[in-house]
């Protein structure tokens, strides 16, 4: 901890107190870069569970016909979850029509979810680069995240102000005070050079280093979101994730006052109980993922039996494999993601519409868009029932 002094506010909203100088304390957490872990025989096991389950999901086979289609499906689902944590609720159906429509005016929460999967796409693209890493691949993430909202003036900035987490003009009453700002460019560089380290398991370093993350907490916002892609950074650099990151941020959110409690945890030195919750959300994810790629495989089948059983490589058929990873299609976007030309992409928009597999969700003739139906149901149920588990 270090003591630090809040000056006096005459212009502050609020009551006297508001206004009042006062001193306070901020956390400012140790160096990581080389620091020994270890953990007691049942987190260890924990831990070690995890990484087979992340490691059998990743053995699976693909299921949708498409590893692009899980892969886009998982992505788009720990997305929607991150940005739930932080309080920005978008429908899987919501966010797919912000995707297909990006170049169209969208309200702000489209622009925070959209901007938080191409910060999530990033770092899975980080991760598979091998590159060292630098702190300055974490600031390119949240230039990834916030560039395209209304907040875009913050992106890749790191904070030259203290904040804090909590209601309030000032960190009076703060639930937690990260590191003042001159601590914050060196911590961000230990970090890195945590995150290059290969003598732990990649687990414990996700875990360590999205905790380590969140309570630096470098941005003036934005900081959860980018902290659970350094999830992503961590499993596909390791090698644990070479073609599916598990959605553990889906997991998370299930319990977010766990997942706060466990963060404080750290924090408190109490790595075990933080690694132990970490490991368990991690296994879970994977488990899950590959539920919910069971069921939207069974519901591609039902849409092959719909559409007569298009033949083997036609564009119906990779259509439908790929119908998970994009659900609302237009002629220009089948025909990008097919390599066919407008007639093929065209006579395979009409024939799953025809069998019922798609249905047009915009009026009119001109660049019309299509739904795959009964996908987002399947992945709405499967949430819910996630969530109750939990």
């Amino acid at each position: 901890m270090v003591k630090r002094s809040w000056k006096a506010d005459l212009g502050a909203y609020g009551g006297r107190k508001a206004r009042q100088a006062f001193s306070y304390e901020a956390f400012v957490p140790g160096r990581i870069g080389d620091q020994d872990f270890v953990l007691r025989t049942d987190v260890a096991a924990a831990v070690s569970q995890a990484e087979s389950a992340v490691q059998h999901l990743n053995q699976y086979p693909p299921a949708f016909g498409s590893f692009e289609a899980l892969a886009r499906s998982l992505l788009r689902a720990e997305a929607i979850a991150s940005s739930r944590i932080e309080g920005l609720e978008l429908s899987h159906r919501r966010l797919a029509k912000a995707a297909y429509a990006s170049t169209k005016a969208l309200d702000a929460t489209a622009e925070s979810v959209l901007g938080n999967m191409r910060a999530m796409e990033a770092a899975v693209r980080l991760g598979a680069g091998r590159e060292t890493l630098r702190s300055e691949d974490i600031v390119a993430l949240h230039r990834i995240l916030m560039s395209a909202t209304r907040d875009a003036h913050i992106a890749g900035i790191v904070r030259t102000a203290q904040n804090w987490i909590g209601r309030g003009g000032n960190p009076r009453d703060a639930d937690f005070i990260p590191p003042p700002p001159e601590f914050v460019p060196a911590l961000l560089v230990d970090l890195a050079e945590f995150m290059n380290r290969e003598d732990l398991s990649p687990v414990v370093q996700a875990a360590i280093a999205h905790a380590q993350f969140e309570t630096i907490h470098p941005f003036a916002d934005g900081n959860g979101r980018i902290g659970r892609c350094l999830i992503h950074v961590v499993f596909r650099r390791r090698a644990i994730a070479p073609r599916y990151v598990p959605p553990v941020s889906l997991v998370l959110a299930t319990d977010a006052r766990a997942y706060v409690g466990g963060l404080t945890d750290y924090r408190s030195s109490l790595l075990d109980d933080w690694t132990g919750l970490f490991a368990a959300a991690t296994r879970t994810a994977a488990v899950e993922a590959q539920s919910l790629a069971d069921r939207v495989s069974s519901l591609q089948e039902r849409w092959r039996d719909k559409a007569s059983r298009p033949r083997a490589s036609s564009a119906a058929d990779r259509l439908i494999a790929l119908l998970p990873a994009y659900p609302i299609v237009g002629l220009a976007l089948v025909r990008e993601v097919l390599k066919v030309s407008d007639p093929a992409a065209w006579g395979a928009l009409q024939r799953l519409e025809s069998a019922g597999v798609l249905h047009q969700i915009t009026v009119g003739r001109r660049n019309r868009a299509f739904e795959a139906v009964g996908l987002f149901e399947v992945v709405d149920r499967f949430e819910r029932e996630l969530a109750g588990v939990a």
